[in-house]
This record gives structure tokens, sequence and C-alpha cells, in this order.
């Protein structure tokens, strides 16, 4: 009978190899000529490859690192790049308001400043002729219904009931002003004229006042507007402005003032003065317009046209400059106010720019190039997966182990610290920290981190309890009672020998998990607590999808993401898959 024993028909097809030598006959594995024993982990890879699965699998997840850790390396843009371009942007020119607050305009070498213009309103508030200011009293008179010439009076002579008028500054008076005074006091008039100067008389309980009066200010609800800029200074001076308040208020058609004669135009709403020459000078209105940059000058001509769409109720203005230049002005109402805008050429973000051979996938929201966001963010989203599932196994792996070698009290005090873990309720626990990190203003790049932590910690349950029970099934048997006999120590007992033996189990949990994590991170960042701009991972980029516009108009800012977490999720459920049944092939029997 021959030596050689008799091929075993139980053997695995993977430990039978057929051998082909040139000039010979086939031979096998267990043939005495030539005998070959794989490794366990060329077994596990042979019969890994042998899933076409888990090879789609591997294929998708080479791409995804490719694509993630290298496509950057070559890409032209940075992850933060902002592409603009030229356009146009409807900007605010100006701004109108019906005047419905008295202007001030001082006489030459007067001050009428906040406090005494407190005074004039007080008084007029309360239908007073006169008030007081700084000891010296004041009154008002109407020029026509929207302007108010406010005087001075200075304290001439006082006479008291019964005797002789006393002269303030001491000075003896003549008998033209007693006779003239005496005349005007038996006509109760108010008021007389001597020698050019005009005397007002006011009369209280106690005595009789005879003052001078001299012009302090104008108060007027009417807007002055000068047709060039050299001649505003003078169209704003007291003096042009009294004498065209009053040509106004008594409806004259001409005035004179310094010896120069103005005519004056009445249309609807607005006075036109033109000069001696009858070209237009100045312009009286109710309607404030005013250019937002106080360094642009607005000529007349444009004023009146805006004027009189505001009072046309017109929405859409066009006006043709000195330059020859036609722009459209656009007036939007908001309660008493009026908003000029205009188109300007400004340099805008290139948002939502759709595809093109220089943007393969286009631009998002922030006029960023999304494809280099999308290899960024898939930088960070496998990051992410990949150091959380390193945590998790870590702290699995010590507190499963600890716990399944040594059983009875510590097995219990343990798995009952596991299942305080697990009642904790992950996303509020998230969303919270997430809330605290935003308070806190944490940077982008530390907030990656402290992600990962969270994740980690809040994840590890799952993996102490799968290794608990392999070890509780492992430190029984016959190896483990020959650590025991030999000595050696408790920890590499541990570590050394039992850990090794659910390390199978252990990459295939981990890489089965590693698609959970990565939609976890998605998930918090389509909610806006996990990665922060201007970093970018995949699931801060589909979070553009929360908006219905965006999301129905702009596809390819959320579909290549979602696709990629697709992807990177189920090549990870193949892998996982398929290492499960290489490691365990009687499993999937």
């Amino acid at each position: 009978m021959s030596d050689i024993q008799k091929p075993n028909r139980n053997v695995e097809p993977e430990l039978k190899e057929i051998v082909k030598v040139e000039g010979e006959e086939e031979m096998r594995l267990d043939d005495a000529r030539r005998v070959k024993v794989l490794s366990p982990g060329m077994l596990v890879f042979k019969r890994f490859i042998r899933n076409k699965l888990a090879v789609v699998g591997l294929v998708i997840l080479a791409f995804m690192f490719t694509f993630s850790f290298l496509g950057p390396l070559f890409s032209p843009y940075g992850q933060t790049q902002v592409f603009t371009g030229m356009g146009s942007m409807s900007k605010d020119y100006a701004g109108a308001i019906y005047n419905e607050e008295l202007r001030y305009t001082v006489a030459e070498g007067e001050t009428f400043g906040a406090a005494a213009q407190a005074q004039f309103l007080l008084a007029f508030g309360k239908d007073e002729d006169t008030f007081t200011y700084d000891n010296s009293v004041h009154y008002y008179s109407p020029i026509g219904e929207n302007a108010y010439q406010i005087i001075q009076l200075d304290l001439f002579a006082q006479g008291f009931f019964g005797q002789d008028l006393v002269p303030a500054a001491g000075n003896p008076l003549s008998d033209e002003f007693l006779a003239a005074y005496e005349a005007a006091d038996a006509a109760n008039q108010d008021s007389f004229e001597l020698d050019g100067v005009s005397y007002r008389i006011t009369a209280d309980k106690k005595s009789t006042l005879i003052s001078t009066e001299h012009d302090v200010a104008l108060a007027s609800l009417n807007v002055f507007d000068a047709y060039d800029v050299e001649t505003v200074a003078y169209v704003d001076s007291y003096a042009f402005r009294l004498a065209s308040e009053q040509a106004v208020a008594e409806g004259l058609d001409e005035f004179t003032v310094d010896g120069e004669t103005y005519a004056l135009n009445y249309e609807d709403g607005l006075v036109i003065i033109s000069d001696s020459a009858g070209e237009p000078f100045a312009t009286i209105s109710n309607i404030i317009v005013n250019p937002l940059d106080q360094n642009e000058f607005l000529s007349i001509e444009y004023k009146s046209a805006i004027r009189e769409a505001i009072v046309d109720r017109e929405s859409v203005v066009s006006f043709t400059h000195e330059n020859g230049e036609t722009i459209d002005y656009t007036i939007s109402r908001i309660n008493q106010n009026y908003y000029i805008k205009r188109e300007t050429p400004t340099q805008l973000i290139s948002q939502y720019e759709r595809p093109s051979a220089k943007h393969p996938l286009g631009l998002d929201n922030n006029g960023m190039d999304v494809m280099t966001r999308l290899m960024y963010g898939g930088q960070i989203s496998l990051l992410v997966g990949f150091v959380v599932v390193i945590i998790e196994v870590v702290i699995g792996v010590i507190i499963g182990g600890i716990s399944g070698y040594f059983g009875g009290a510590v097995d219990n005090a343990l798995m009952r610290f596991v299942d305080l873990f697990n009642s904790i309720p992950f996303y509020p626990i998230v969303i919270i920290f997430g809330s605290v990190m935003d308070t806190l203003e944490v940077d982008p790049r530390a907030r990656i981190f402290l992600l990962m932590m969270v994740l980690g910690i809040l994840g590890w349950t799952g993996v102490a309890r799968v290794v608990r029970g392999q070890i509780l099934s492992l430190r029984e048997q016959d190896f483990m009672v020959a650590t025991e006999a030999t000595g050696i120590r408790t920890s590499r007992r541990i570590f050394r020998h039992l850990v090794p033996n659910v390390m199978p189990l252990l990459i295939v949990q981990a890489t089965a998990g590693l698609g959970g994590i990565i939609i976890s991170e998605a998930t918090l960042g389509f909610l806006g607590l996990g990665v922060k701009y201007p970093l970018a991972s995949w699931g801060s980029i589909i979070n553009v999808s929360s908006d219905a516009y965006v999301m129905t108009n702009f596809w390819f800012m959320w579909i290549p993401a979602g696709m990629l977490i697709l992807l990177t999720v189920l090549g990870f459920n193949f892998v996982g898959d398929g290492l499960r049944d290489a490691f365990d092939p009687k499993m999937k029997r």
C-alpha cells in the first residue's frame, strides 16, 4: 500500500490548487510530489475577490479616495476661490420725500441754533406770537402758508403806566420819536416807523416796551435747488430766500434782490426762478430730492423729472444727462420715502452658474467651483468616517475586552456603563453641542476635530458589545488555558491573544459602519451642525437643497454630492459584506 495518503474529499476548494508544469501531468495541492499551503490572509483575499459586489465596492472606494485626495492636486481652483463677473445691479441712487419739517435759513451775522429752534417750535405749537431765548424776545411773522420770518426785538424804550418813557440805552428821546409813538398808541397800532427804522410796541400788565427789530432767520417748508453748483450758496442765502418766499406768497411774477431782478414761473407743485437773461436759476418745491452720495450733484432738470414722476405716481423715469447718456430710473415708495434706483455696472459673484467646460459642475451659491468643493468635501467626509471608526474601535476594544475577560462584577459594571451611553439621545446631544460651538464661534478646522471626537465617543458601545461577546466565548478555549498556565500577564492575554482573534469581526463591523458614520456626518452638515463655511463636506454642500427653489432649478448644486454619498456608502457596505463572507465562508453557505 502506498505511503501517500488519499486526498481528503472534504478539503475546501480554496485549498486545492492546480499546478501545471511544462511537460508533466497535472498536480494537485495534496499530491505528495508538491504540497503548498495557502496563508490565511491569502485565503481571505481569494474569497474576497471572488465576490463581484465586493470588488465593485472596492473600485468605488478607490475612485472616491482618488477623487478626494488626488483630485485637488490637479484642480486649477482652490476650495474657497470665488468667481466673479461684470454685471449690473439695481442700486439706490437718490432719495426723495415730501418735506414736512421746517428748514431754517439764518440771516448773515446771526445765530439761531437748535435751542432757539426748539423755543420757536414750542411757541408755534402753542399758537403764541412771541418767544424768549437768550434773554431776548423774538416774534415770527407768517409769509404765505409755508414760511415764517423770525425777528428779534431789541429794547429801545420802556414806560410804566402813567409815567414818561425811559430810553433803554439812557439817551434822551427826541420829540419826533415821542410824537410818532403817541400817534401810534392813540391809533392802537403795534408798530410805527421813524427815519427808516421800524419800532414795535408791546404792552403787558405793568409796562409798555418799544423795541427795534432785526431779522434772525427764515423757517420754511419749501425746498430751494440751484441750477448751477456755483450758485448754490447764493440761492441758500437769507436775502434771496426771503425775497423769493415773499414774492411767491404774494403771487408776484418777479422780485428783486441785490439789484438783480428774477422772474417767477408757476407750474404744478413747482416754482421756477429765472434770472434777468431768462435762464433758469433755481426752483422752489416741497419735495426734497437728495443724492445718497453727498459728493454727487443732482441737476435741477433731474430733480424736476423725479418730482414730476412722484406727483404723477410714475414708477419709471428715463432721463438724459448732460453727457448724452439716457438712464432708466425706478422709483419705489416705502412709507413716506421714495427710493430712486438705477442699474449700475458692478462686479458680481457668479452665483448658480450652470455647468460649462470651465466649470464641469457649475458654480454654487457662493460663486465657488462645485467640483473642487466636492473634492475637498470628500476629504473631510472620508476623514471623519475613518477617525470616528478608529475612536470607536479603540474605546470599544478596551471596554469590551476588559468586560469579557474578567466577567462577573466587572462585566456587570461595564455593561451598565455601556447602557448608560446607549440611553443618551444622539441627535439632541449633537445639536446642543453644535449650538454651543456656534455660540463660541469655534474655528471651522477645530470644529471638525471636535465633531469627530463627539461622534466617536457616542458610537463605541456597539463595538464594545461585539468584543465582549466574542471574548466570552474565546476565553474558555484551550489556548487561553495555556496562556494562563504559562503565567502571561492579564493585559497581554487580552490584547495579544484574545483581541487578535476578534479583529476579523471588528474589521467587518468597522467597514460596514463607515457608511453609517458618513451618513451621520452628512446629516449634521445638512442641518448646519457639521463643517462650517468656508470649509466643505458633502453634507454641507447638499444643504442647499433645503431651499425648494434651488433644489428644483439648480440640480448640479446637490445631486452630485448626493450621488457621491450614495456611492461611498454603497462601496463601504459592499466591501463590508465581502469581508464578512471572506472571513466566515460558512455563514454564506
